[in-house]
């Protein structure tokens, strides 16, 4: 009996512990809900603080661009209903534009930069981007492209202040002379002539590698200290149209092709001593590559019209300086002075000595009346001082041939499979 109300005796106290250890947790329960419902409830008023902030300061952008865009119209209507010299001025350069970067190219002067892109494939340059002006990541992804579009300023034409100060006065000719042609006229803006109403270029060219603030681009058709307005990728889809049609007289593709091309005994000796001065500041790898780069410019004829219809002798350093605009499809020059060299007899002795400035070697070479070319000697022009050279570009160069001989390895062994099964 008296076992029973022991037993007893402890059921209850087991059973008033339970109760309380359950009415400890359900406190404990109670108090943590209560404290993440405060919790939850505070974020949730943070949140929509913040939301109505935003919605606050979007509506303000908002309110402010419009205010903006107003001003601006009204400010062009206004000044569109005057016509006074000086407010003509304000319109005319309220498109201001200044460049983001600027090219070190492999050409040095105007004379042999190839009249149209991707023509001369080791054609090398490396556009320099403005800190100031191009953040490093504006360029994320370009490096992903094959090629890009430049637009770029013809900054060694000789009329570009007539031209924009006083475009009454600025000589500009409607037509000119164009090489595929052999001198006839053709509607400025029907060519790609340097010299135009507004002296902008476009052009293609194949992204190498990226690093930082510069791009190496190859098949370029930019004299060196190019300025740059902007660059954009190049998309196939769009850019390359099916169908697109052009001129009989542009289809001559071939008329400014010479014959051949070869180096002197004496060549090798003085251009090796050009190398060793030239190498360390230099884009390409090796002599043999840039002997390639020289073999491959002038596979086109670089010599101007009126040198075509009057070799002459020149210096070259009159050439580097006071030179007509060789580079672009078109030649420009003095009409007088055209039809005076055109009536002069073509010589046929061959001993006319031509120049092309490449990285700053001086490269002379004669034509023959078969557009034979032979290449006599290099000499040092003067030193290029470049910030990028091939030495800087070696290993994203290796590194980026390793990564496509990769993927064509791999769609190889794609294409084997599929073969097999």
């Amino acid at each position: 009996m008296a076992a029973a109300e022991g037993l007893g005796g402890w059921v209850k106290i087991s059973a008033i512990g339970a109760i309380a250890i359950a009415a400890a947790m359900v406190s404990t329960a109670v108090v943590t809900v209560s404290l993440y419902g405060r919790k939850a409830r505070k974020l949730a008023t943070a949140v929509r603080e913040l939301e109505a902030s935003l919605a606050a300061a979007h509506k303000d952008s908002a309110s402010e661009r419009r205010g903006r865009t107003r001003a601006q119209q009204a400010l062009r209507k206004a000044l569109a209903q005057q016509n006074s010299d000086e407010v003509k001025q304000v319109v005319e350069s309220s498109y201001p534009m200044a460049p983001i970067g600027t090219v070190q190219s492999c050409f040095s002067t105007r004379n042999g930069t190839p009249r149209q892109p991707l023509l001369v494939p080791l054609a090398r340059a490396c556009l320099v981007f403005d800190p100031g002006r191009v953040p490093k990541e504006a360029l994320e992804g370009l490096s992903e492209y094959s090629h890009c579009w430049i637009l770029y300023v013809f900054h060694l034409n000789t009329n570009l202040d007539r031209l924009w100060r006083e475009p009454s006065r600025s000589k500009f000719k409607a037509k000119v002379r164009v090489p595929r042609l052999k001198g006839g006229k053709m509607g400025v803006l029907a060519t790609r002539s340097p010299h135009r109403p507004c002296p902008i270029g476009l052009t293609v060219a194949k992204v190498e590698a990226l690093d930082g603030h510069a791009l190496l681009l190859s098949g370029v058709d930019l004299v060196d200290g190019t300025p740059v307005l902007d660059i954009k990728p190049y998309l196939p889809y769009s850019d390359s149209i099916r169908g697109a049609t052009v001129p009989s007289w542009v289809k001559a593709y071939n008329t400014l092709a010479v014959a051949s091309v070869s180096f002197s005994p004496e060549f090798s000796p003085s251009f090796l001593s050009c190398w060793k001065q030239a190498e360390t500041q230099s884009l390409y790898a090796s002599q043999d590559e840039f002997q390639n780069l020289i073999k491959q410019v002038l596979s086109w004829d670089i010599r101007s019209l009126s040198q075509v219809n009057c070799p002459h002798n020149v210096s070259v350093k009159h050439e580097h300086e006071s030179q007509n605009a060789v580079k672009g499809s078109d030649d420009v020059g003095d009409e007088e002075s055209y039809q005076n060299l055109s009536k002069k007899p073509v010589s046929s002795s061959g001993e006319v000595v031509y120049h092309l400035i490449l990285e700053g070697i001086d490269i002379s070479y004669r034509i023959d009346n078969s557009s034979n070319i032979l290449v006599e000697k290099a000499s040092i022009f003067s030193n290029n001082r470049r910030l990028y050279s091939y030495s800087m570009w070696k290993d994203k160069l290796s590194n980026q041939t390793h990564s496509v001989l990769d993927v064509e390895s791999a769609e190889e062994i794609e294409e084997g499979i599929s073969l097999k099964s």
